[in-house]
């Protein structure tokens, strides 16, 4: 759909972060620019918000209230909402242990990314909150629908893409536990042990080369247990429970695009 520049692009994909509820105008402005804000600042937004008044190919409408706008829509029409409804209803399966429905609803939810979102605005400078957050909840979805197919058996299938996911970021310790776990059960104890010592050298060093003290070098005791039971061939490996871990893995909150 040509909606024009980055300011129309960035307003109605605000306002749709956001759809169904007011948006104050200073809010919208501030998300707007990031930097210094010019002095037609709110009458750019009202034109912005005129010209995707004037498109024929928008399913929602753009509400003025007295504080802001509002952009209706039915929630069908937001691929957002169905991801996060089939996102929500997929980990409660995978919670009530009924694994291969919670595989085919992540599967479906994850089916509705292209890469990270919005990835248009990040290049243009307009780092929101509400992006970050969005981005993590796709990685975290992948996770997921990971430890279902761990579940499933399928260790083998998931190797390729947990490599990837991996190498964006190989400080993310449930991704590296996932990695190990599926490497081992392929019968490649060396390259889980590879995937762990990674993860300990990422997490020695910040993004900029220097030691991250916080961090001081040591994977959390989930992964440090689960590459000594590598280490000693342990036998429950093999088994469901193995992979049970990982429904209730704690979130590090960092934010990367999904792997494609």
């Amino acid at each position: 759909m040509p909606l024009g520049g980055v300011r129309r692009r960035a307003t109605l994909a605000y306002l749709l972060l956001h759809a169904n509820s007011t948006v104050p105008v200073s809010r919208l402005v501030d998300a707007l620019w990031t930097e210094e804000q010019p002095d037609t600042a709110r009458k750019i937004l009202q034109n912005a918000v005129s010209s995707l008044r004037r498109s024929d190919e928008l399913l929602c409408s753009i509400v003025t209230t007295r504080d802001g706008y509002r952009l209706q829509v039915a929630p069908e029409h937001i691929d957002l909402s169905r991801f996060r409804d089939l996102a929500a209803r997929g980990r409660a399966g995978l919670v009530a242990g009924e694994w291969a429905d919670a595989a085919a609803l992540l599967r479906r939810a994850l089916g509705l990314w292209r890469g990270e979102a919005l990835a248009d605005l990040l290049e243009a400078g307009l780092k929101w909150p509400e992006l970050a957050e969005l981005n993590e909840a796709g990685l975290a979805a992948f996770e997921d629908r990971v430890t279902a197919d761990l579940l499933l058996g399928r260790h083998t299938d998931v190797v390729p893409e947990l490599h990837v996911a991996h190498h964006t970021d190989p400080s993310r310790d449930r991704l590296c536990g996932q990695l190990m776990l599926a490497l081992y059960r392929s019968g490649r104890q060396t390259d889980a042990l590879d995937a762990c010592r990674r993860t300990r050298r990422a997490r020695q060093t910040g993004p900029l080369g220097r030691a991250d003290q916080a961090q001081e070098g040591r994977p959390p005791d989930g992964l440090r247990e689960l590459e000594r039971e590598i280490l000693t061939h342990a036998p429950g490996l093999d088994t469901p429970e193995a992979a049970l871990r990982f429904v209730h893995w704690p979130s590090p909150g960092t934010t990367h695009a999904l792997p494609t």
